[in-house]
């Protein structure tokens, strides 16, 4: 059976708004949630963009059971690795075996705001690699000292530490990226149903560990009120991924996704009411490979979506594995 997680989009919700929606979430049986890590939103319409740190904090206060991942952490640019190591161990040690850290290459969205120069995705990949280096050397809770090609690490130490590390996943969308992810990550974190991608993976080193999707959906009471409301709060899904990763701002975001259109956006995002397109996209990342999916629910009705997928989705999927 597919494991089922939610999504919490930072991009579109207030700290207290996400603490909420992860309580609901494993009242409602969902067994974790990834958060995203955001300095900016895609687009204004979604107004928020909490430091996601803080966040995490109030969710492993708030719930007992529900595992919790960045989706994900760019360790590269404006957060250097020594520090989401130390980030990462303290948000481990606050929920026990519930936490995991979710790391990919970014985007200038959020990582231009440093003001140094956005590097080619190649060198993004290469500095990834070396930053999942400085974390796992961190981890050993030993005084450590790195001089790399792009990180410099002197004299520290972690001193608080989790009883058991947390697992790290490496988020791809290509063959570089997942031979990266199979080679250095505990499991793989992606966006789309794509077979290759978990081959890739798995020939790289990745076989037997887990591998996590992130499935976007709009539920709302009809198809038209879902494809609105999708428009209305992600029209930038729409926007190429290459470009994606380099425009900084969401104002050119906004821009880019002026030429995306409703029904070609209704073929990445999963709208209306009908449980068996829901069921059917699930399908598609199980036959990719994938066994867990996310459910990221675009627009306000994080509850109705909730409550739709507890009673509608989560019986039929026992069914089948059954």
């Amino acid at each position: 059976m597919i494991d089922l997680g939610f999504t919490l989009s930072s991009e579109e919700f207030a700290p207290r708004d996400l603490v909420r929606t992860a309580v609901r979430a494993e009242e409602a049986g969902f067994g974790y949630a990834l958060i995203s890590d955001h300095f900016h939103p895609w687009s204004d319409a979604q107004g928020h963009s909490p430091f996601v740190w803080v966040v995490i904090g109030a969710v492993a206060q708030a719930t007992s059971a529900l595992r919790l991942g960045t989706g994900v952490t760019c360790p590269t640019m404006r957060m250097h690795p020594a520090l989401v190591a130390q980030a990462a161990a303290t948000a481990a040690d606050t929920m026990p075996g519930r936490f995991f850290l979710g790391v990919g290459t970014g985007e200038a969205l959020n990582e231009h705001i440093i003001g140094r120069h956005w590097p080619a995705y190649a060198v993004r990949l290469e500095m990834l690699k070396e930053a999942v280096g400085v974390i796992r050397k961190l981890w050993k809770g030993e005084l450590a000292s790195w001089y790399g090609k792009y990180f410099t690490v002197e004299n520290a130490r972690i001193y608080t530490l989790p009883d058991e590390l947390p697992p790290l996943y490496v988020a791809a969308a290509g063959e570089e990226s997942a031979t990266a992810a199979g080679e250095l990550g505990d499991g793989l974190i992606s966006t789309t149903p794509e077979k290759d991608i978990v081959t890739q993976f798995e020939k790289s080193g990745g076989k037997g560990k887990p591998r996590y999707a992130q499935m976007t959906v709009c539920w709302a009471s009809t198809d038209k009120k879902a494809k609105e409301t999708a428009m209305k709060y992600w029209n930038t899904g729409g926007i190429a991924g290459p470009l994606k990763g380099e425009l900084p701002l969401p104002s050119q975001m906004e821009a880019a996704a002026k030429l995306v259109k409703e029904d070609d956006l209704a073929k990445d995002v999963i709208c209306g009411p009908d449980p068996q397109k829901h069921l059917t996209e699930i399908r598609k990342f199980a036959d990719a490979g994938f066994d867990h999916v996310y459910v990221h629910q675009v627009g306000p009705e994080q509850e109705e979506c909730i409550r739709f997928y507890q009673r509608e989705i989560v019986p039929q999927l026992r069914k089948l594995a059954a």
